[in-house]
């Protein structure tokens, strides 16, 4: 019996450690830019950095196994001459999205705003000499675009991240610092992001999937270390798996939620949180210039709508060149959704995933009893709506509110088309009873 008891108090004494963080209770704030969040439906994603000067995208330092030392020297010739803040925010708005996430620090090292950290950051090595994070905030505060920074988890130059991940081991890092000191980096890192910055929309992480995965990164310290500087700014963890305590929203890489083409999400269970899908306008996300394999602006639309209709947002990146300017390519296809949107945002902005689920003809978003029934891609001049109880008051197109005829019938109804529909989207507004 007393051997009973001893192993009992040691399994209670063990799980003390499981008790000792209080379950995370979000603020009325976190809350309301939770909604805010869904209701914005589309966000501009910004990787950028000095990787941009070799124009071969974000990971070259690793994909090339580039000694980090001389990578490092890139910052010595990086000056972004055409940078302009209000230009980005203005061209952001255009294209019709509510948010920016730009890149803070990426996987290479180097920080994009003027950090006291470190001296690898584009004030203090570059000749450039400004902070243009902190140039971005004020234009994004200025003009009413909320602000999200992204910020990397793994580093493949610092020697206190340590032990090596299964990236960047051949970088040329000997000299193998302490972790202790990395982790304390970050926390000093993102206070400076959530006190010199104003106000945050979000925190984006990437690269837990660096480290084995029962890795301690001490997230939910992390976690609560930046909601208690700024307890409505949202923690979005692009780590490929069911949210974990702490997280505000789920994002999803390169896929729909639900959905795993690109290998990412096998393990990225749907929770109840907030959700967002990024996605490249190529097939980079930073600067590449041999990759002009770019999608059709009937492509980017389409994906933005399926996007809605999964009950998420898009996040859609753009990878600066050098000199500080988005490609032409990405402007005119920004712009284009933005015309889009100008006549359909309605149908995007503010709704949730309709009460019909995707289909291979199209997707629904909803707002109360208004349903948006975005056909995509119908071969025939009749829709059958699955409704289950629900039953339809009226039918009409959106643009041109001219009526639809339908059909009641068992479950649903029947919408009923002059001809198949051939537009970009053709939207049928069903205000249900």
């Amino acid at each position: 019996m007393k051997t009973f008891y001893t192993v009992l108090i040691l399994l209670l004494l063990g799980a003390g450690g499981v008790f000792a963080q209080q379950r995370y209770v979000p603020s009325a704030e976190n809350l309301k830019n939770r909604a805010e969040f869904q209701d914005m439906k589309f966000g501009v994603f910004i990787h950028w950095g000095i990787y941009s000067m070799m124009a071969d995208g974000e990971w070259i330092l690793n994909n090339k196994n580039i000694n980090y030392k001389e990578y490092a020297k890139l910052a010595q010739g990086f000056y972004p001459s055409k940078f302009d803040a209000a230009k980005w925010v203005s061209d952001v708005k255009a294209a019709g999205a509510k948010y920016i996430c730009i890149t803070s620090r990426h996987h290479d090292g180097f920080s994009m705003f003027g950090t006291k950290q470190s001296p690898y950051n584009i004030v203090d090595a570059t000749p450039f000499k400004r902070d243009v994070i902190k140039e971005l905030a004020d234009e994004c505060h200025k003009q009413g675009i909320k602000l999200h920074f992204y910020y990397s988890l793994l580093d493949w130059g610092r020697t206190d991240y340590n032990p090596l991940g299964r990236t960047g081991k051949g970088v040329g890092r000997t000299d193998m610092g302490n972790w202790a000191s990395y982790y304390q980096f970050m926390l000093n890192q993102l206070t400076e992001l959530l006190t010199n910055y104003g106000e945050i929309g979000a925190i984006w992480f990437d690269g837990q999937w660096d480290q084995p995965s029962d890795f301690d990164w001490k997230l939910r310290d992390i976690y609560d270390h930046i909601h208690s500087i700024q307890p409505g700014c949202l923690v979005i963890n692009n780590h490929h798996l069911a949210p974990i305590e702490g997280e505000d929203a789920q994002t999803f890489e390169k896929d729909l939620p639900g959905h795993n083409t690109t290998g990412f999400s096998a393990d990225a269970e749907i929770g109840q949180l907030p959700l967002e899908t990024c996605e490249t306008m190529n097939n980079s996300w930073g600067y590449n210039i041999t990759d002009l394999k770019y999608k059709s602006e009937k492509e980017l639309i389409h994906y933005l709508v399926k996007t809605a209709g999964n009950n998420a947002n898009l996040l859609m990146n753009v990878g600066p060149r050098p000199n500080g300017t988005f490609p032409d390519i990405a402007i005119e296809r920004y712009m284009a959704m933005g015309d889009w949107l100008k006549q359909y945002g309605e149908t995007i902005y503010g709704t949730r995933g309709g009460l019909v689920g995707p289909h291979d003809w199209g997707v629904t978003t909803q707002k109360g009893n208004t349903l948006y029934v975005h056909v995509l891609n119908l071969a025939d001049n009749a829709l059958y709506l699955p409704l289950g109880d629900k039953k339809v008051r009226s039918a009409k197109t959106f643009i041109g509110k001219k009526t639809v005829k339908y059909t009641d019938v068992p479950g649903g109804a029947v919408l009923q088309f002059d001809k198949a529909p051939d537009e970009t989207d053709y939207v049928v507004q069903v205000e249900l009873k």
